[in-house]
């Protein structure tokens, strides 16, 4: 069995991946898309099919399923005992007349980070929700690429462990995925208790191909003359996947580091959507802030310091181009976040709008978005010692200082407004869906950016070559 730490040479993996995409084509794969297809249109939003007279088409169509699985798991030696596990659950849901499915036999059984390999395949179904895709827990498949280079491992092995992070490239999807779905985890399986989770896999071909494709009609809309290395993000669909992966390597692991309150993100609790913003952003931030320290580490590789210095433009432009504007106004906290670094590098004189032209002072950008990175971990760190009210009221005012929040907003007018007393879901309700709305700016540049970033559902890295 091939180990984490194995490096095939370029030519192998790129033998892998050729042998991948054939299988695309393969009767097998074909039959099990059809099959997954019909069968979804049989799912309730809880992946049972609730519906008696369905159960024979469904029986069936899962027997399809199993046969495709069969047939190309021999593509997939290192995922045998997670195929036998597959097909066995899947004949399990079937006996126990489809209800809700239970799949965390197979799904303790597929170990991804087990084998980050460049150029190695996995077949995944699974019945799940796709996040930013389809919010019911149907059966899914997909067809996947491990992309893993050399610097990225030899990073991961040094200072930057993630041994849960895995990043993907798309071969072929069924339709939850044809969505901005960019991620695959665990937690999105249907199961029966939630087990620990030992891996997160993100497709990096389908971010770094949106990237692309946004910050080509950005610059456009907003004359923005590219530095030239932010320029070979927009030529070259392999860099850009490297630069994204050793960015989410970085942002990835970030969630539990640090001065924390507590747990700030993951475990799910309600609360103001803008401490999710801080969190995403506090990450991404520090993703930047170590690529600074990379591109300037004379003992870090070629490749690791080239793609640092890409890694700080991709968090930039991605940030205030795409995240900003992408999605609806309802608690949209990646949204939030980009609008942030954008006010914040604005305020401080180094991005200018300004004879309709966009320009940033780019020698003077790091230190400027550290500083903003600096002022959520003090936030953070000063938390630790508050309570949780307090902490939420302190990173409201750190948004304010920057953001100015909507009109109408409760917490805009200080404690004295907001109903201290009561639970702390009252005072999350008062935070308004669009606590912090567009600037002028970001109203007029969402209106001509909106049919670009529509295109980019579904987009994959074949999309942009």
């Amino acid at each position: 069995m091939p180990s984490t730490t194995e490096t095939p040479s370029r030519t192998t993996a790129a033998h892998r991946s050729q042998e991948l995409h054939q299988l695309a084509h393969h009767r097998a794969w074909l039959e099990l898309k059809e099959a997954v297809g019909a069968l979804q249109e049989l799912q309730a939003q809880d992946g049972s099919v609730p519906d008696a007279g369905h159960r024979g088409t469904a029986t069936a169509l899962v027997q399809r399923i199993s046969e495709s699985i069969t047939a190309l798991a021999p593509h997939f030696p290192h995922n045998s005992r997670y195929m036998d596990s597959l097909v066995a659950d899947f004949s399990k849901w079937a006996a126990a007349g489809f209800d809700v499915p239970d799949f965390l036999d197979s799904l303790q059984a597929f170990a991804p980070e087990e084998h980050r390999i460049n150029g190695l395949g996995h077949l995944v179904v699974f019945p799940m929700y796709t996040q930013n895709g389809s919010t019911s827990r149907h059966v899914e498949a997909v067809l996947v690429e491990v992309l893993w280079p050399e610097f990225i491992a030899e990073l991961e092995a040094g200072d930057y462990s993630n041994k849960l992070f895995v990043p993907l490239r798309f071969i072929d999807f069924t339709s939850g995925y044809d969505s901005n779905s960019a991620v695959l985890f665990p937690e999105s399986v249907a199961v029966r208790q939630t087990p620990t989770f030992t891996w997160g896999a993100i497709f990096q071909d389908r971010e770094a191909a949106r990237f692309r494709r946004v910050l080509r009609a950005a610059a456009q809309v907003t004359h923005l003359e590219l530095p030239p290395e932010a320029s070979a993000l927009l030529a070259d669909q392999d860099c850009a996947e490297e630069t994204f992966i050793m960015w989410d390597l970085i942002h990835d692991r970030t969630h539990m580091r640090g001065d924390l309150p507590f747990d700030p993100f993951m475990i799910k609790q309600r609360m103001p959507y803008f401490l999710y913003s801080l969190e995403e952003l506090r990450c991404d931030l520090t993703a930047f802030r170590e690529s600074v320290a990379v591109e300037r580490d004379a003992s870090a590789s070629p490749e690791a310091r080239r793609h640092a210095k890409l890694v700080q433009y991709a968090v930039i432009f991605d940030r205030i181009f795409r995240f900003a504007i992408t999605g609806s106004r309802v608690r949209n906290y990646d949204g939030l976040g980009g609008q942030l670094l954008f006010a914040w590098l604005h305020q401080h004189r180094v991005l200018h709008w300004t004879d309709t032209r966009l320009t940033l002072d780019w020698d003077e950008v790091p230190e400027v978005v550290m500083a903003l990175g600096r002022e959520i971990e003090e936030l953070y760190w000063r938390s630790i010692d508050r309570p949780k009210l307090a902490h939420w009221l302190a990173a409201h005012e750190l948004v304010s200082a920057t953001l100015t929040p909507h009109p109408a907003s409760v917490w805009a007018k200080g404690p004295a407004a907001l109903p201290l007393t009561g639970a702390l879901r009252e005072i999350t309700d008062q935070v308004l869906d669009d606590e912090f709305p567009l600037s002028m700016f970001y109203e007029a540049l969402e209106k001509k950016m909106r049919p670009v970033i529509a295109s980019t559902a579904g987009i994959t890295g074949t999309s942009e070559l």
